[in-house]
Formats: structure tokens, sequence, C-alpha cells
């Protein structure tokens, strides 16, 4: 597996940063900066871009630093002009499917963001910073280093570190306004990405900077591989507390990874489990009524014995990893047990969902909700199972008078009806 990490502890995220790093991880760079020169072919009001990638000094490192001197006008381009452009470029320069996927999320999370924080439509926005070609550049650059890098197949996997998201404030068209902006605060509380304030009163991640990041889906994480080239940029702010340089660090493991179709369904989950010999049963029946409340995925209750040889219980709850000591907390708290211990593990979890339909007994139509498990295959979708919900048959045999098994066996005659509307 290829594995891509990016060091932003020291400098934040922002498109010409990101941009510049990555550009010391491929031998064909200038051809990649000759490329994003034609973006003038494809959107008007350009009169001058030049781009060069730079070799400075910060604290004695040699580092990358692109330079970027656009003239142009700017006012005139709507989203939709922008969007344009950029597949425009990217269908000129075959660009792959899974890249101007991932461009085009990007350039959505911006113009999203601003019509968000705005309150306007997109098509009625105005992205004054934005609108700039430099914004494609950005995008475009690091869509095509991420394409030749592989980052868009299976086989590679991208991490990052904490994001330093600086203080202070920013001049924008809308005047004076707090760190990080608006629109940057959008596009993060979107993510998974960590973010912390500081350390200093200095905008360190861009609008541009955090949406490239956040399309990326990077796991917050440390990295483990063989590696096989770093490479150091900086921004175009030089601090004298800060060192302002963001390192990315390309490599691989030995792992195998599984091309399985179950693979996608593949996930973290925690097992906090006690065990309780001194608890009463209607104690035992309010604790579970209460964390299902909670909404855990799973509970079990299991009989045991006990180091003393008193019959006890093994209490076994499965939730979300970053649920786990919420839910430690309710069982110490409703069981008095003095520990939980956790587990954090994968599991498979197939999909499913919900249909709702009407069977009719006795000329009365009853609804009746089914649920449905099923996957992703090479051949389609397949069904694994469909199980009418049991509290509904209950219901419907209530208030027809029927068995709940003879109900069960009339819900049974929608499932062919069921299956063709999923395939």
């Amino acid at each position: 597996m290829k594995v891509l990490y990016i060091d932003a502890s020291n400098s934040g995220i922002s498109g010409d940063i990101l941009l510049s790093a990555l550009l010391g991880l491929v031998p064909n760079y200038e051809q990649i900066i000759g490329e994003l020169k034609e973006l003038t072919s494809v959107i008007s009001g350009v009169s001058k871009l030049e781009i060069e990638l730079k070799k400075v000094k910060r604290s004695d490192i040699q580092l990358n630093q692109l330079k970027i001197k656009i003239k142009e006008s700017k006012n005139h381009r709507t989203p939709k002009k922008l969007r344009v452009a950029l597949n425009d470029f990217m269908e000129n320069k075959s660009f792959t499917e899974q890249a101007k996927t991932y461009a085009n999320s990007v350039l959505s999370s911006l113009i999203q963001a601003e019509s968000e924080v705005h309150g306007e439509l997109e098509e009625k926005i105005h992205l004054h910073e934005l609108s700039s070609v430099d914004t494609l550049i950005d995008i475009a650059g690091v869509s095509r280093i991420l394409e030749i890098l592989g980052a868009f197949q299976e086989d590679f996997e991208i991490l990052c570190s904490k994001l330093p998201l600086g203080g202070g404030t920013i001049k924008t068209a809308h005047g004076i306004l707090p760190v990080p902006a608006p629109a940057t605060l959008k596009i993060l509380e979107k993510s998974n990405l960590k973010v912390l304030q500081g350390p200093i009163e200095s905008e360190l991640v861009t609008p541009t900077g955090a949406a490239l990041l956040t399309n990326l889906k990077p796991k917050v994480a440390p990295y483990t591989m063989n590696l096989n080239k770093v490479s150091y940029s900086t921004g175009q702010k030089e601090f004298t507390e800060f060192l302002n340089v963001i390192r990315v660090f390309y490599g691989n493991t030995e792992e195998q990874v599984s091309t399985h179709q179950l693979r996608k369904y593949l996930e973290q989950v925690s097992v906090l489990e006690t065990s309780v010999d001194d608890v009463s049963g209607e104690i035992l029946g309010d604790f579970i009524t209460n964390l299902e409340k909670s909404n855990v995925l799973d509970i079990q209750v299991i009989p045991s014995t006990t180091k003393k040889n008193r019959p006890g219980y093994v209490i076994k709850v499965m939730c979300h990893p970053e649920q786990k000591f919420d839910i430690c907390e309710k069982i110490i708290t409703g069981l008095g047990t003095l520990g939980v211990r956790i587990n954090t593990i994968d599991r498979v979890c197939v999909e499913r969902k919900i249909e709702n339909k009407k069977i009719k007994i006795e000329g009365k139509e009853y609804k009746l909700n089914y649920k449905i498990s099923y996957m992703d295959s090479d051949t389609g979708v397949k069904i694994i199972n469909i199980k009418a919900e049991y509290e509904d048959l209950k219901k419907i045999s209530k208030q027809s008078g029927l068995p709940i098994r003879k109900v069960q066996i009339i819900a049974q005659s929608k499932i062919k009806a069921i299956i063709e509307s999923i395939r």
C-alpha cells in the first residue's frame, strides 16, 4: 500500500503550500507547471500568468516555494464559469475520472461554503478572492500530482497531522474578519480533521487549503511506512516565531490490500465489557432500557459464573469509538461496576435500509416496515436478508386479531416485489 502523510503541524494549509510540497514528490514537476500555465486558454481576463517553483531557505532548511505572478480581471467570474473553466482544462489535459471528481469536489466545497456563509444561492454569490485563476491553479495542480502518485487508487492511504488554525484577524473583501475566515470554518466543520487554535496571530489555514485537505478524507493518525521521499515547502508568509514549513512523506507499506467486495464495509467499533454478580434482574432490565436510548449499536447480557462461584452476567455493549467514554460512564453509574474493559476492533457492516409497504388483511390495509440488508457485488446489488419489523407485525396482529405468525406469512408475500425494486 502507498502512503502519503501530510505534516501541517508547523504550517497550517493553503493551496500554494500544499501544491509546492507535492511538486517535490514528482520528477516531472516542470511539465506540470507548464500545463498549469495553460489555464489562461480556458478562462478569460488573465493578461499575465507566471508560475515558478523556487528553492528558498528557512532555518537553514532548503524548501520549495511557489511563486505566482498574475494580472487579471476577475470581477465577472461566477461559480458556473469557474466550474466550466476547471472542467474544460481537465478534459483538455486528459485527467482521470477520479482526479476530475476530486477537483470538482474541492471547488464545490469552496462555493458551497461561501453560499452558506452569506446565505445566498450559489449562482448569486460573489467569490472575490476565490474567483482568481490562482484557485484553479491550486486545485488542478494538486489533483494532477495526486493522480500521478496514485492517490485515487484503493491501495493508497492518506494521513495527516493536527491542523493549527492561527489567530488574529484578516482583511477581506467583506472587511476585517477573525481568523479562521468564515468560509474556512464552514469547510472544516464538515471534515474529520483535528484542529487547534494558534500558535500565532495570523491566518494559517485558507479556504482553498482546507477544501483540498478535507476532500482527501485523510486519517488524523501517525504514519507507518517505508519512506521513499520527503518534500518540504513554505508559503508566502515568514514569521520569526513560527516555522511555516509543511512536510509531505511519501512511501509504502508491505501490507497486502484485499480487493474483496466486503472491504468497503469495514469500520471500527468499540466493545465495552464488564462483569456483575450483585445486580438484580430489575436493575439490569432498567439499565438496558435506558442504554438503548443512547443509540448504542448492540447490547448483550450473557449469564456467567464469577470467581467466587456466584451466578452473574457479562454485559457487552458495542458502540462507535467516539462514544466509548460516555457509555463507560453510564455502565459504571448504572450498574455500580468498578471497571469496564474496552476493545476497539474492526467489523464488516453491510448496507441496510427500511422499505415501507402496505399489506392487505381481510380487506383492510396496514403499513409495514421491512428491514433490508444488502451489499454491492461484481454482478450488482446482492440481497442478504429482508425481514418485516417485529414491532410492526405485533401491532398489526393486535389490530387484526390474527396470530403474529399468520401476519408474518402474509408479510412474506411482499418480499419479491421489494427485491425487484432494489435491483
